[in-house]
């Protein structure tokens, strides 16, 4: 079988045709090369088959420069998402989590922030009691009031709630319920900083924070008077 002829015939051929040039050969004992020629000399009709395969190589051609195109404008894209991730020269980052023991219960807060040249501030406290939600609000709190004496020009924060970082980002919707005297604070403290970027994460890329506010729930003593006794063990971040 006369290989480059067949490929370009192959090239051509729609599946369909591919299967019934295979079916033909099968059928009459012809060569598949014979066969998917008669399929797609009868695909062509009254044009001919030259004129289908320029066609359809015309078609492949619009396809490839089609799909060409669409990888550009998402390669372009997703340089732009990087670059918009990336901080600016002198820029600090920021992350927070918060932790409930159990949830309400017992509250531990964590931040870490890093500076350009080297700087590191950590943030491990115990925060009262709680929810989950006021948790992750007071270590947020906690690490923008650090913040404030750093006084960085630009502050990228991140962290793994949602709910906070959308009722933040979001000041013209309602405060989510309960959480409205944090929400305030936390306006209070933004106005005082200058430029500052909020945004979320898997919980899996805030391994530090979550750690720090973990380390926060371990240093509450085993009991305290008035907390129930059958609280569980297990926590809530």
């Amino acid at each position: 079988m006369p290989t480059e002829e067949f490929d370009r015939l192959a090239a051509a051929a729609y599946k369909g045709e591919r299967t019934s040039g295979r079916r033909l050969a099968a059928r009459s004992g012809v060569s598949e090369l014979d066969a998917l020629r008669q399929t797609l000399t009868l695909a062509a009709g009254g044009a001919g088959l030259d004129q289908l395969l320029t066609a359809r190589a015309r078609l492949r051609q619009c396809e490839r420069q089609r799909r060409a195109a669409k990888l550009e404008v998402k390669a372009a894209a997703l340089a732009q998402k990087r670059a918009r991730a990336q901080p600016a020269p002198g820029a600090w980052q920021a992350w927070f989590d918060g932790s409930a023991h159990p949830n309400p219960g017992r509250l531990g807060i964590g931040a870490l922030l890093c500076g350009p040249q080297g700087q590191r501030v950590e943030i491990s406290r115990r925060a009262g009691h709680g929810n989950s939600g006021e948790a992750e609000y007071l270590a947020l709190i906690a690490l923008l009031e650090a913040a404030q004496a750093l006084r960085p020009a630009q502050l990228l924060v991140y962290g793994d709630s949602q709910v906070v970082i959308n009722d933040v980002n979001q000041p013209a919707a309602p405060a989510a319920k309960g959480l409205e005297p944090h929400r305030a604070r936390v306006a209070e403290l933004l106005a005082g900083l200058g430029e500052v970027s909020l945004r979320w994460i898997p919980r899996h890329r805030n391994g530090a924070a979550d750690g720090l506010s973990q380390q926060a729930i371990a240093s509450w003593p085993a009991a305290l008077p008035g907390e129930p006794a059958d609280w569980p063990t297990s926590s809530t971040s």
